[in-house]
């Protein structure tokens, strides 16, 4: 599962042939003298989106797209990366002193959905369609025989990214590409992990699908708004959705007002509510992808959690040797995201893709959510070009066919998510060689029996203060026996380690779930550490000696 091909490109097919309202006829005028929409003006908002949505719904998914020309299908990506939006072309390149601007993605290489794209005016709330024409690009060397799409107004566009005043036209915050795939920035303009309309069948019976936005209207801002609205049609095969998002690119951070309506056109065994795809191949927890030069490989490094009953969950991500997946039950939750709050350079030691720059995502529900779970996938990998984390919310109610769906929710693109517990938090874990004290090693002067070591780091919080009372770390295992277990201050990060070892009662490989957290006696003291550890089938518990010793 190359979950970076998915974000790279529409695997998802769909046509608008059956998108009611929408005329497939389109203007060979002249671009229009407010900009580069040349379409006939038809009225557009929310609720026609929503009306078409749900027509749609109602009739036969329309399948694949017409191929592109050749000099598109076949671009690798070195040519494709050639093609360059024209910024004086730009959709709002005609306002004085703008402070946002879009750009458009050319079709070609694995990005084959031709999605529509319209201007709306907020007055008149009438919207023109913007067609596709070479000259709104420049090909440089992409050797692209443009002969080819000479009158192919109907190519339409991959998708397209948003600029803000100082960076216009070099860095966008922005991005809407393949499928229904999104991401933002904060303020080190660096892209990490992926958000995606809705998930389908991730993990479950049936073939997971990846619905694609097959249109957008943009609203025109004015020339001092740092917020936009776009609205976009989602289409595929199981359902069709009508999306609102109004984005407010703040100084720091990108933050969506997201509002979903979702049609189903079948039964769904799985649908995933506000879906992120990131990446971890390895880290401080996980190192047996890490025989590179860099120290830590990843986009995210835990699954937080605030739950409806108001409890703070820190789960650290897994690069598995198998395929995982773990539900976390819950009711109206509070908040979750994939974060990256490690932003230190030492750890990753990247200069090519910049690990300690990425942004976390944080899922803000709006209203009450219901009976549902967090749902977690870990997919192995070898490498960090794989997206192998997945994680959405899954309704409790059942999807069948015939029935809409609502969600509202905020996502916050930032370095630190927007809220925060007053208790400890995780600030890292370690595993490694167990079974021996601090300083020894396997074999000298203790016996050679195998185990695992864990270290939970915890910072933050009323600790120190604690401390006097008597800081207790309640440790709770699936399996297994937990000895050694040692509380530490350590001084260079003003807070405490955990340490203790694991040794199994059992061959089993099963993976075995740990829970953990601080408290005095009467009060909890951290958010809730939850793992899973993958044990090594037997005949791997044991210490080697490799060391070679010859004679002088």
């Amino acid at each position: 599962m190359n979950r970076r091909m998915f974000m790279k490109a529409s695997m998802a097919f769909a046509t608008l042939s059956g998108m009611s309202g929408l005329s497939t006829l389109f203007s060979q005028a002249a671009w229009a003298e407010d900009g580069i929409a040349d379409g006939s003006a038809k009225r557009f908002d929310f609720d026609v989106l929503k009306k078409m949505a749900a027509d749609m719904a109602k009739q036969a998914y329309g399948g694949a797209p017409a191929p592109l020309p050749e000099t598109l299908a076949t671009l690798t990506p070195q040519a494709y990366n050639e093609i360059q939006y024209d910024a004086n072309h730009s959709l709002w390149n005609g306002i004085d002193n703008r402070q946002l601007d879009v750009q458009f993605f050319h079709v070609g290489m694995g990005f084959k959905r031709r999605i529509r794209m319209f201007s709306v005016d907020g007055a008149s709330r009438e919207a023109r369609e913007i067609h596709f024409r070479p000259e709104l690009f420049n090909y440089n060397n992409a050797h692209v025989d443009t002969k080819q799409l000479e009158g192919k107004t109907d190519l339409g566009f991959a998708g397209f990214r948003a600029f803000k005043k100082p960076e216009l036209a070099k860095r966008d915050i922005v991005s809407f590409l393949g499928a229904s795939y999104f991401r933002a920035v904060d303020e080190t303009f660096q892209y990490g992990l992926s958000a995606r309309g809705v998930a389908i069948d991730t993990f479950s019976n049936g073939k997971e699908e990846f619905p694609d936005f097959t249109a957008f209207w943009f609203e025109t801002p004015k020339a001092e708004d740092t917020t936009f609205v776009v609205y976009t049609l989602l289409d595929g095969p199981s359902c069709t959705g009508a999306f609102k998002f109004t984005i407010h690119c703040e100084e720091k951070r990108v933050v969506m007002e997201v509002e979903n309506h979702i049609y189903a056109r079948k039964d769904i065994q799985q649908l995933g509510i506000s879906p992120m795809t990131t990446m971890f191949s390895c880290g401080n927890n996980e190192r047996r992808m890490c025989d590179t030069i860099h120290p830590q490989i990843h986009d995210s490094d835990r699954l937080a959690m605030w739950t409806g009953s108001g409890e703070w969950i820190c789960r650290p991500l897994n690069n598995p040797q198998r395929l995982t997946f773990n539900a976390y039950q819950d009711e109206n939750p509070r908040g979750f995201g994939m974060l990256q709050l490690n932003h230190d350079f030492q750890d990753y030691q990247d200069v090519i893709g910049w690990y300690n720059k990425r942004p976390s995502l944080w899922v803000e529900p709006v209203g009450k959510w219901g009976k549902g779970a967090i749902n977690l996938m870990e997919i192995p990998t070898t490498g960090e070009t794989l997206d192998n984390i997945v994680c959405f919310w899954q309704p409790a109610e059942a999807i069948k066919a015939g029935s809409e769906h609502s969600f509202s929710y905020k996502l916050y693109w930032s370095g630190l998510p927007p809220v925060r517990s007053g208790l400890a938090r995780v600030n890292a874990t370690r595993t490694g060689m167990g079974g021996f004290p601090e300083g020894w090693a396997p074999g000298e002067h203790y016996p050679n029996v195998w185990a695992r070591r864990f270290a939970v780091d915890f910072v933050g919080g009323d600790l120190k203060a604690a401390a006097p009372k008597g800081i207790e770390p309640v440790i709770n295992v699936t399996s297994g026996t937990l000895k050694q277990v040692e509380i530490l201050y350590v001084e260079p990060i003003d807070g405490y380690r955990i340490l203790f070892d694991w040794y199994p009662n059992s061959d089993s490989v099963e993976p075995v779930n740990m829970r953990l957290f601080l408290r005095t006696k009467d009060e909890t003291l951290s958010e809730t550490w939850l793992y899973q550890y993958f044990p090594p089938p037997p005949d791997k518990r044991k210490y080697v000696d490799d060391r070679v010793m010859t004679a002088g």
